[in-house]
């Protein structure tokens, strides 16, 4: 169809989603206000963008899969991060839907899809990821949330306090001195954390105090939290931990699509 943003209302609730920056999420205005970050440095640190066919790092941008080595340009050196879509261009393909193929740095041919609906008191999302032929793969997004509200850019609020995070998980991974993973898994450690984590107990929930709350549904089993920046939280899901390619690669093969989904559910402090 095109490559023009893709602009869902409902309610008070106006998602904007521009497939020529990685198809992500770049403003999401609940209630007056602005919930993403909307610019920061370079592609990876704003927005919402989905990451396909890997999430997270590949050490060294390398892994090898049915007798062959891969070697993926180093985005973030020394590794590869985040996939090849969340830089490529996306295509609009239906009034709430967007697709692109996986790009020359992928070596393995396919295409993902991400369908959004959104309602007054939450957004849904959907990313699938169909395989030409058989490859190692992994989904996931990765949103950058305000830790403070302050209304959006052309109608500024009171700042709100900072947000808290409500996340339990029963197990981290355990990070080597590269800060990858190392495949071990321990009881999870003290904040901050960048870190990967399994077996979560409840939705993670966002609250702005006296503002809103959002909760946050995935279909993955794999959660990445990165409570560090001053200006954000990030609360990923993925299907896999990063650098699956290497630890313990998820095979897609053609005719079997990945999927993964995604949901947010807010409703404003007192509702």
């Amino acid at each position: 169809m095109s490559d023009a943003d893709l602009v869902l209302t409902a309610g008070d609730a106006r998602l904007t989603v521009d497939p020529a920056v990685g198809g992500r999420m770049t403003s999401l205005v609940v209630g007056g206000h602005e919930l993403l970050v909307t610019e920061g440095y370079g592609p990876i640190r704003w927005g919402c963008y989905p990451m396909a066919p890997f999430a997270g790092r590949i050490r060294d941008g390398r892994f090898g899969f049915r007798g062959r080595t891969v070697q993926l340009p180093l985005n973030l050196p020394p590794h590869a991060i985040h996939g090849t879509v969340f830089e490529r261009g996306w295509e609009v393909v239906a009034s709430d839907t967007l697709a692109t193929d996986l790009g020359p740095d992928w070596p393995f041919p396919g295409r993902v899809q991400q369908r959004f609906a959104l309602r007054a008191d939450g957004l849904d999302v959907e990313l699938t990821l169909e395989a030409d032929e058989a490859m190692p793969a992994m989904l996931g997004w990765h949103p950058w949330f305000r830790r403070v509200l302050a209304g959006t850019p052309d109608r500024p609020l009171p700042p709100s306090p900072a947000v808290a995070l409500r996340f339990s998980a029963g197990a981290m991974f355990v990070r080597g001195s590269d800060g990858l993973p190392t495949g071990e898994l321990a009881p999870p450690g003290p904040r901050p954390w960048d870190d990967c984590f399994t077996s979560v107990d409840a939705p993670p929930r966002l609250t702005w105090p006296g503002v809103m709350t959002l909760e946050i549904r995935s279909s993955c089993d794999h959660w990445v939290v990165y409570d560090e920046p001053e200006e954000a939280v990030c609360v990923e899901p993925q299907t896999g931990p990063p650098d699956a390619a290497n630890l313990a690669p998820r095979v897609v093969e053609p005719g079997a699509p990945l999927r993964a989904t995604m949901g947010w559910d807010w409703a404003a402090a007192g509702d």
